[in-house]
């Protein structure tokens, strides 16, 4: 058989089709050799010789060449190969897909890098929400303000964290609803700030303080900072609930409603907790640390710390609707007899008053006492502008009285537990400073936990956080001793020297200026320094002095300014001696202070 020749071109030209998917994306120009194949005839085209390149399995193997001259079955396989080829380049393709989609998905499961500064132990497959005894890091005893804002956090850090929580209800309380410009800049600092939107909170610019007819206003020094940074005052439960939802809006954080009825303890390490389900089942949680922060009610504490508890007043609450205050966005506080009483907004349409009642006995609701009480004796001494809506409040009835409690802090450390919040270290909430203390005590435990990615070790790190009650003292102190002064100082007194003292610090914070700025950045939080919070102290005092000594000193007036001096010294000195002087002024000293994390 006589065998055709064929221009050497024609002979390794590519398939029309092959042609179009190698060059109609890449070039707008087809190979000069191509054009003049679309010219050839029906009969020339017959004569092309068709490569067919048909893969021998890849790799070194190679391809081979197969040409065919003039059979009539030729164009039919050019065609075929056409097919192959096409589907071969969409196989390719959807392989390549495919081994993509397997490699972005090991790469999910795989976890955070392995060099991460802080720990990414997340929701694993061990971590059943649905099981009574999951293996968590950190088991957190209450959910309010403390154990809320710690869950968070320490949640965020990729800590799984078990919430244990006797109520989960919206708690009604007529405390912990104004938190200084100091704690919603920690709240900023922990990524809650967002929780006191949509509960009508309303924003509170300073205080105004009323005295025998007279008033002033003291703003918060808030220059510096952006205009959305004031104090916030709202409905507590509104407020915890948004925290509550917001800790549980994380996968490795477990919020369950039971009653924690003791701590397991082991050898005098503690393991985890036993609770009582809201069915009744008694169950267990374990885990390397449990933070107690179950409120000023806490029945867990006397095993954690010495607790020294003092009632020196009950506060009687109402709410006044749909009234302005004297000063709107303030805080109002009558320095009355026998002592404060506060106003503040809770909502858009409501206002709390908070009537100071000394000792621990208040009068009876139940007889008609306390409505007695607060038309007789309370009323008279309200700002004329809100008395309508004060006495309209007491005959609604809907009166709530709560005991104010004080307790330093005196934990004992103990290895796998730590105490936070009130069932820590309470003070007089004259001040509202309790949550802004509590925030900044989170900061500092978060921060202390942030670099360790095991906490089994319990005595390690229960050295460790030894530094937590070293580096928490400056803020904490610095407004417990300014309630617990500030409240004594407020209280009317028969003593002569007590009257004198209350009168100077209202006319010493009515001068403006440095004299109200300084006091009133240490109550807002925004300045917590102890060594502030005593020197603008005695300056009072001595203010009182100066006052005494004009025009002319006397005998009795030098007496009542002695006296004046010793009675400012014993307001001042016992609460910062139960604060800790080492610790409170001079924390740098304490060895803890340096405490290193623990080797991992």
């Amino acid at each position: 058989m006589k065998r055709r020749t064929t221009h050497s071109h024609d002979r390794s030209s590519p398939s029309p089709l092959l042609y179009t998917l190698l060059y109609s994306t890449s070039s707008s120009e087809a190979p000069s050799g191509i054009e003049r194949e679309r010219e050839t005839s029906e009969e020339r085209k017959r004569e092309v010789v068709e490569r067919v390149r048909v893969p021998l399995g890849g790799g070194d193997r190679g391809w081979l060449g197969l040409n065919f001259y003039g059979y009539p079955w030729a164009r039919k396989t050019a065609k075929m190969a056409d097919h192959y080829a096409l589907g071969w380049i969409l196989a390719s393709l959807l392989a390549l897909f495919a081994l993509f989609r397997l490699f972005a998905r090991g790469k999910r499961d795989g976890g955070s890098p392995a060099g991460s500064e802080c720990v990414k132990s997340a929701v694993t497959s061990d971590w059943d929400s649905g099981s009574a005894d999951s293996n968590a890091d950190i088991v957190i005893v209450g959910a309010g303000v403390a154990g809320s804002a710690l869950a968070y956090s320490l949640g965020k850090d990729g800590r799984r964290v078990h919430v244990i929580e006797r109520d989960l209800t919206e708690p009604d309380r007529i405390v912990g609803e104004l938190l200084q410009p100091g704690g919603y800049l920690k709240l900023i600092e922990l990524g809650l700030e967002d929780c006191v939107e949509e509960i009508d909170a309303q924003q509170v610019f300073g205080y105004a303080l009323f005295k025998d007819g007279k008033n002033t206003r003291l703003s918060y020094p808030l220059e510096k900072f952006h205009s959305h940074i004031s104090g916030r005052s709202f409905h507590n439960g509104r407020f915890i609930q948004r925290m509550r939802e917001k800790a549980a809006s994380l996968a490795n954080v477990r919020l369950e409603q039971g009653t924690v009825t003791s701590l397991l303890d082991e050898k005098g390490t503690v393991k985890g907790v036993q609770y009582k389900t809201k069915d009744g089942e008694v169950l267990t949680a374990h885990a390397p640390l449990t933070i107690v922060c179950d409120g000023c009610f806490s029945n867990l504490r006397r095993s954690l710390c010495n607790p020294k508890v003092d009632i020196p007043s009950c506060f009687v609450g109402l709410v006044l609707e749909n009234c302005q205050l004297p000063y709107a966005n303030h805080g109002h506080v009558i320095l009355g007899d026998p002592s404060p009483i506060l106003f503040y907004p809770i909502s858009s349409t409501e206002n709390r008053c908070l009537v100071d009642v000394p000792g621990q006995k208040v009068p009876s609701i139940s007889n008609g006492e306390m409505t007695n009480y607060l038309k007789t004796v309370v009323a008279p001494q309200v700002p004329p502008e809100i008395r309508d809506a004060f006495v309209a409040a007491v005959d609604k009835g809907n009166i709530r009285t709560m005991p104010n409690r004080s307790m330093p802090a005196a934990p004992y450390p103990t290895p796998g537990a730590l105490l936070m919040g009130d069932a820590f270290n309470m003070r007089h909430p004259l001040t509202g400073g309790g949550m802004t203390v509590v925030l900044s005590d989170v900061v500092v435990l978060r921060n202390l936990l942030k670099p360790l990615q095991d906490l089994n070790d319990a005595m390690a790190l229960c050295k460790y956080l030894e530094s937590f009650y070293t580096l928490r003292k400056p803020v904490a102190s610095t407004i417990n001793t300014l309630a617990g002064a500030l409240y004594k100082v407020f209280c009317a007194s028969p003593d002569p020297a007590r009257k004198e003292m209350r009168q100077a610090c209202f006319d010493y914070l009515s001068l403006g200026g440095v004299f109200s700025n300084g006091p009133i950045a240490l109550l807002s939080g925004l300045n917590p320094k102890p060594l502030s919070l005593v020197l603008h102290f005695f300056a009072v005092a001595i203010y009182g002095v100066g006052r005494l000594m004009l025009p002319f000193p006397s005998p009795k007036r030098i007496w009542t300014g002695a006296r004046l001096i010793s009675g400012a010294s014993g307001i001042i000195l016992p609460i910062i001696k139960a604060e800790g002087v080492r610790q409170m002024f001079f924390p740098a000293t304490v060895p803890a202070y340096y405490r290193a994390p623990p080797a991992q």
